[in-house]
């Protein structure tokens, strides 16, 4: 399950249409799958909001950069490090 809606990534991005919906299912699920293993938890819908936004950011910047590359988790690393676990 994921935890933003096409609806929801539609909005953030300011995409009017469903012209989109494959490229941004296949970010959603890219930029989901990068949060969840760097938290190490599993997402949803009733994920903690600074998670879900991370997930927007990536989509985002994805989104607008096609031809740059995998994006960085720094851009939300602040967001992400109240969840991750302590490794040592």
């Amino acid at each position: 399950m994921q935890s933003l809606t096409l609806a929801e990534a539609r909005a953030f991005l300011r995409v009017p249409d469903t012209s989109e919906d494959a490229v941004l299912t296949l970010l959603i699920d890219a930029a989901e799958a990068r949060i969840a293993a760097a938290a190490g938890l599993a997402l949803s819908p009733a994920s903690p909001a600074p998670l879900r936004l991370a997930v927007l950011t990536l989509v985002a910047h994805a989104y607008e950069h096609r031809d740059a590359g995998e994006p960085s988790l720094a851009l939300v690393e602040p967001w992400l490090t109240p969840y991750r676990k302590a490794r040592l």
